[in-house]
């Protein structure tokens, strides 16, 4: 069978077209050109008589390396049969990201708008005429459909045009018998309704029109890159925002699980809601008291957190007596206002000892089990041996472990052999990370039947006492701390203790680490949100010896000379600029240098050439350079995964993170009390950005009902000047008041309004919390907070609660 393959691009002296697929014949094809321009090459290649499925994508190389690549969030996918005299024109244009790109994520295909139940691949013709088309925001219940100028086309007809095959949604193919056409050949793209068999509505475009290509018998032309857009209402959808550690149901141990996942899908989906949104599930435990209740900072960024397992999906204990004291335990637990961290992983752990022993051997032994280890076991015996060791040692601080100090792998291996003693002590992490892994798969798997998008987290620091931090210390910069300056979450800035990443070695690597950790977290999310964005263009970098953000410095960076800063003026003092870590010779000025002493005692021409400096510096400087940054790691992180990207960028934002965030097609975090716009004092729904996820709390925020009582100063100004209410405020944000704001929020520009679940029940007088200060999940501020809230009425409860359902389904509409 001949492939013959035509693209048209546009090269620079130097550079040629290449194209690699899936079939052995197509490993690595160079493409010829006479003009730099039309690029074509024949292939012959062996079709087993059954057919076969290939894709392939194009590359531009120099020199013999990859310089561009195009889009390959969907490759090229020919369904080719099993005739060895076929010849394929294949008519191709280069693909860069699309505009709509975000409708390409899993988000969309595998649960928005899924189709779970495929068309046949397009059947083939002896002269064919292939079609193929994008389009996927197109739910099962519809198709898409061409209909033009001839009878096979329909004739116009939009009752009479023709359905395409969405065996490679989103997507579209149909072959048509180019025998029993008249050229040239005009038609239009028709969304069609299945159910109800009519057209929906015509593409908004001229007719597209085709030639006559003179095929020859035996050969099909297949003309594709076509990206179909429809005159529609742009698609919008809701999602709610709750830990997993809040949930809770009936069948809780004190704490969240995921198994009750399942129940906040299914109230979700109740309730016309699109997203689930959760926070970091990862494994936190380092001393077993509640200070490890921090969901970012975590041991492992694979393993998940054993609190959150199901244990009604381990088995019950044969022990009668011991099962019914800890379903008595279980229920004093769970009648708790908030999560007794400590309480309840102690329980948890005591039970998944007890049933490891009665149903540990056996579960290790199983093929299921065996396939999770194998595809696992890379970060899966660090993991279990890094536990053992701190369970033994007494801390997670590995520099003082009086063994193993060091990762060796060989060292790791012997240990977590099945001969080996320790090995009962390291297995039990096996079981356990082995049946999480099942669970939190299977609540995907129901989010997606449900037709909701499973949203995860990704911290964007680790521990420093960490499996990562042991086992590949040469990522990681841990003589510096991660924060964030001064900001409206804390006026002293935020020290997370993270250590910084070191990013010249990650990337010689072509940034591995994260490209496995962010396909890690595709094995269950169709979403995520990435913790404070703004760390892959810079972080703020704290020395080691500070507890606050104050004496932190943004890295990478372009710090100043003192000549430069002389060039400013007469405005250098000691106590205004900070030396940079790693060159002492040159200098940052300090954030919120204004607050202090020596700022003040500056003439008022120094403090204007100081406030010229400083303004530069944190927002004109470095945008260029930050771009650059970012542009380095983000495009080959976001393109690993088909998940759909959010960032968090609050802050304080350059310039360039807008540019770079729009570029690749990342949805942007908008929050009314943290307007992007530094000279408003509110942000307005209805001017966000369609690309982009808008609330009116988040978990490092109090909730609207808590802030509404903070400042009434405030709150008199934004019931006037927002919500454009006359007169004095209520007291308190009344549930007819918080239902206004929560409209505002829908009926807003932002193609996702993803709101905390305290946000959703306010609206409810009957239902919400009597208490609002109490829903608050963290205060940024302190950085010692006990993350312990939990929902007040449970998940069967709630899914009951058909008032507030009902109203919630109306409202998102």
């Amino acid at each position: 069978m001949n492939l013959i393959f035509h693209l048209e691009y546009r090269t620079s002296w130097g550079e040629e077209v290449r194209l690699t697929g899936s079939h052995p014949q197509l490993q690595e094809i160079s493409l010829q050109t006479v003009d730099g321009i039309h690029w074509t090459q024949t292939v012959k290649v062996d079709v087993p008589e059954a057919g076969a499925e290939i894709h392939y994508i194009y590359r531009i190389c120099r020199d013999g390396k990859t310089v561009r690549t195009e889009w390959n969030g969907l490759p090229r996918t020919l369904y080719l049969k099993g005739d060895a005299k076929k010849s394929y024109r294949l008519m191709d244009s280069w693909k860069d990201l699309p505009e709509q790109q975000y409708f390409y994520t899993s988000a969309f295909t595998e649960s928005l708008m899924a189709h779970p139940q495929r068309d046949a691949a397009p059947c083939s013709h002896r002269k064919g005429l292939l079609i193929k088309a994008y389009a996927p925001c197109i739910d099962r219940n519809h198709c898409l459909a061409v209909c033009g100028n001839q009878p096979a086309l329909g004739n116009w007809d939009a009752d009479h045009a023709v359905p395409m095959s969405d065996a490679n949604f989103p997507e579209w193919q149909i072959e048509l018998d180019a025998s029993k056409l008249t050229w040239p050949v005009e038609y239009k793209f028709i969304l069609y309704n299945k159910v109800e068999k009519r057209a929906v509505a015509w593409e908004n475009n001229p007719n597209r029109y085709l030639a006559d290509p003179q095929l020859k018998a035996g050969e099909t032309i297949a003309i594709g890159d076509r990206y179909v857009y429809f005159p529609l209402p742009d698609w919008k959808g809701a999602g709610v925002a709750i830990p997993v550690f809040s949930l809770r149901s009936e069948k809780s141990f004190g704490v969240g699980d995921f198994g009750d996942l399942k129940l906040i899908i299914d109230w979700a989906a109740l309730t016309g809601q699109q997203v689930v949104q959760i926070l970091p599930v990862n494994d936190t435990t380092m001393t077993n008291t509640w200070t490890d209740s921090y969901p970012y900072n975590s041991i492992s960024i694979y393993a998940f957190h054993p609190m959150y397992v199901d244990l009604s999906q381990l088995g019950e204990l044969n022990d009668k007596e011991k099962m019914a004291q800890f379903d008595s335990l279980r229920q004093e637990l769970n009648a708790l206002p908030a999560m007794d961290y400590e309480a309840v992983n102690r329980a948890k752990w005591e039970y998944i000892r007890l049933i490891y022993r009665q149903e540990g051997v056996q579960t290790l032994v199983s093929d299921d089990f065996r396939r999770f280890f194998e595809s696992n076991r890379e970060w899966l015996l660090p993991y279990a041996t890094f536990s053992y060791l701190r369970d033994t040692y007494g801390t997670p601080n590995f520099r003082e472990w009086p063994a193993y100090q060091v990762y060796h792998s060989d060292e790791i291996e012997q240990l977590c052999r099945a001969d080996a003693a320790e090995y009962p002590r390291i297995a039990i992490y096996f079981y356990l990370q082995y049946h999480l892994h099942c669970q939190l798969s299977a609540a995907s798997l129901h989010a997606r039947k449900c037709g909701v998008a499973l949203k995860g987290d990704i911290p964007i620091g680790i521990s420093r006492n960490s499996v990562e931090a042991w086992k590949e210390p040469h990522y990681f910069n841990l003589n510096g701390q991660a924060g964030a300056p001064p900001d409206d979450f804390s006026v002293n800035g935020q020290n997370w203790g993270f250590p910084t990443y070191n990013w010249d070695v990650m990337e010689q690597d072509g940034y591995a680490w994260w490209m496995k950790r962010f396909r890690k977290m595709a094995e269950y999310f169709d979403a995520y949100r990435i913790d404070h964005i703004l760390g892959f263009f810079r972080i703020w970098e704290i020395p080691i010896s500070e507890t606050d953000g104050l004496q932190g410095q943004f890295q990478p960076a372009l710090p100043m000379s003192r000549e430069e800063i002389a060039g400013y003026g007469n405005v250098f003092r000691d106590e205004l600029f900070l030396p940079d870590h790693r060159n002492p010779d040159r200098y940052h000025p300090r954030i919120a240098a204004q607050h202090t002493e020596a700022y003040h005692q500056l003439n008022q021409q120094e403090k204007d050439q100081f406030n010229r400096l400083y303004d530069h510096f944190f927002y004109h400087r470095h945008n260029d350079f930050w771009r650059d940054q970012a542009m380095k790691k983000l495009p080959r992180l976001t393109e690993s995964t088909h998940m759909l990207v959010c960032g968090e960028d609050l802050g304080m934002i350059p310039d360039c993170v807008p540019y770079v965030m729009n570029e690749l097609r990342i949805l942007s975090l908008e929050i009314q009390r943290m307007p992007k716009d530094p000279s408003q004092a509110f942000g307005y729904p209805d001017r966000y950005p369609y690309r982009s996820v808008c609330t009116i709390s988040t978990h490092d925020m109090s909730t609207l009902r808590a802030w509404w009582e903070e400042n009434p100063a405030l709150t008199q100004r934004y019931y006037n000047e927002v919500l454009g209410y006359y007169g004095t405020a209520p007291a308190t944000a009344t549930p007819q008041m918080c239902e206004e704001v929560v409209r505002r929020h829908l009926r807003g520009r932002s193609m996702l309004c993803i709101l905390s679940w305290q946000d959703w029940l306010s609206i409810d007088g009957t239902l919400r919390n009597p208490h609002a200060q109490a829903e608050r999940i963290n205060v940024p501020a302190n950085p010692r907070h006990y993350w312990q809230w939990r929902m007040h009425l449970t998940l069967e409860a709630l899914l009951k609660a058909d008032s507030l359902n009902d109203k919630i389904k109306q409202m998102i509409g």
